[in-house]
């Protein structure tokens, strides 16, 4: 009997597969990367497409299809590409929980530059193939094994999880004020006056917005606050974990 041959199925990642000569000597995928993360920033992946992408490079779609298959494609390339801005302080067994804040840091700062990022991040196929993503993998693994953690896959997952979804949220209110043409400050003014009196009748929520009024002032400082506490937060948990058994 003939042997059955079964044909083996590609791993559906940009990284999986070598990269193609291009027919455009200007055209490459760095060149085609670098314009999809301006196009990405300005605005959003909803108004990103391999046909605009082609037209802003003075290329053929088909040239872009050389260097990137799909949207999916490009978008893994794009953040990755972002994630080499993202700094990770050196492994410090003595001060580990400052190094994490660090990177915690320089994630949200990055995600705040790039808005499009943490709501990707997650999309991005097999992304954590990418050299710049897994080099910050690898140096949150080295800061977490350094300050003692047994696993240190558990503390990188609880800090990026908490890191990211601040991110997502403040992004996209970011967005949103942008779109309004106004100062952070200003829209904040606008809006607070129907917040207040949604909220009025809701003693303790009533209290945080008047609160939340007094701030607006520095809405900057008012959003560095509410990410610091609640990193603390995560932080503090994260050391009590580590004086457990099997941490």
């Amino acid at each position: 009997m003939a042997a059955r041959t079964t044909k083996q199925s590609s791993i559906p990642s940009v990284w999986a597969r070598p990269q193609r000569e291009s027919d455009q000597p200007a055209l490459s995928r760095a060149a085609i990367v670098r314009e999809a993360i301006v196009m990405l920033d300005a605005e959003g992946v909803e108004a990103l497409s391999m046909r605009k992408l082609a037209t802003r490079l003075n290329a053929g779609a088909a040239s872009l299809y050389r260097h990137v298959a799909t949207k999916d494609e490009l978008m893994e390339l794009a953040v990755d590409e972002v994630a080499a801005e993202i700094d990770v302080p050196p492994a410090d067994s003595a001060d580990w929980r400052a190094a994490a804040a660090g990177a915690a840091g320089a994630f949200r700062a990055t995600a705040l530059r790039h808005p499009w990022l943490s709501s990707v991040l997650g999309q991005a196929g097999l992304a954590y193939l990418g050299p710049n993503l897994m080099a910050f993998s690898e140096r949150l693994a080295a800061l977490f094994s350094t300050a003692g953690f047994t696993k240190p896959s558990a503390p990188i997952d609880t800090l990026l999880s908490y890191v990211i979804g601040m991110s997502t949220t403040e992004a996209a209110w970011l967005t949103t004020v942008a779109r309004s043409g106004e100062t952070e400050a200003d829209f904040i003014a606008r809006l607070m006056p129907a917040a207040q009196q949604a909220a009025a009748a809701h003693e303790h929520l009533a209290e945080g917005y008047a609160e939340a009024m007094k701030a607006a002032t520095d809405p900057v400082a008012l959003r560095d606050e509410k990410f610091a506490y609640g990193l603390e937060v995560v932080l503090d948990g994260l050391a009590l974990r580590l004086k457990a058994p099997g941490s």
